[in-house]
């Protein structure tokens, strides 16, 4: 798994690709927690790249949610396509969590 970050407007993207599993999800929950400490609240995270993501995954993500709530922050996703889409439905995030298309509409609804 790849992470990269870029500040835009006014939204943290984390654009995630490869694989989250047992192995890596664990990365992507400190590097979100490390933004976090630096005063990050919202963050879009683009899975357009993202090809797999497991139950550690997907208990990364609540963990953030969780924590962004306390704070008053947002956790968006854009790009969840195929094989990630199918798990981010059959497990109900995708009625948890605002899908976008892409980074750019997701920051438009945080606008």
């Amino acid at each position: 798994m790849d992470i990269q970050v870029r500040k835009e407007k006014n939204a943290t993207i984390v654009a995630v690709t490869g694989k989250m599993d047992a192995v890596t999800a664990p990365e992507y929950e400190q590097h979100l927690r490390r933004l976090m400490d630096e005063g990050e609240k919202i963050f879009v995270n683009d899975f357009s790249g993202l090809v797999y993501i497991s139950s550690a995954g997907l208990r990364s993500i609540l963990a953030m949610a969780k924590a962004l709530k306390a704070v008053d922050g947002r956790l968006l996703f854009s790009g969840v396509t195929g094989p990630v889409k199918d798990v981010f439905e059959i497990s109900g995030f995708g009625s948890l969590f605002q899908l976008h298309d892409s980074p750019d509409t997701a920051l438009k609804s945080v606008a």
